[in-house]
């Protein structure tokens, strides 16, 4: 069985620009599998933990944070950064 690795600097918050970050580009797996798991109905609980990393009964705050910011930037990098990384 293969396995994913979580990047192990998941922010509390992502940075935000308005173009396609170098973190942008180390989450972008992510990021895909963030929509993934929204599209599929998966809880912010589920996401928090199993996407982010973050245990949200440990970390509330942090969770949700980083869970919003995250999900955010997703949804921005399939509306406008995409294109940031064609022109790459």
């Amino acid at each position: 069985m293969t396995s994913i690795e979580i990047p192990p600097d998941i922010a509390d918050e992502v940075p935000w620009s308005d173009t396609v970050t170098d973190y942008d580009q180390r989450h972008l797996i992510v990021y895909l599998r963030l929509l993934d798991a929204r599209a599929d109905g998966a809880t912010d609980e589920e996401m928090v933990r199993i996407v982010l990393g973050i245990d949200p009964a440990k970390e509330p705050v942090r969770a949700r944070s980083a869970l919003e910011t995250h999900l955010s930037r997703a949804r921005w990098m399939t509306e406008h950064g995409y294109k940031d990384l064609l022109k790459r």
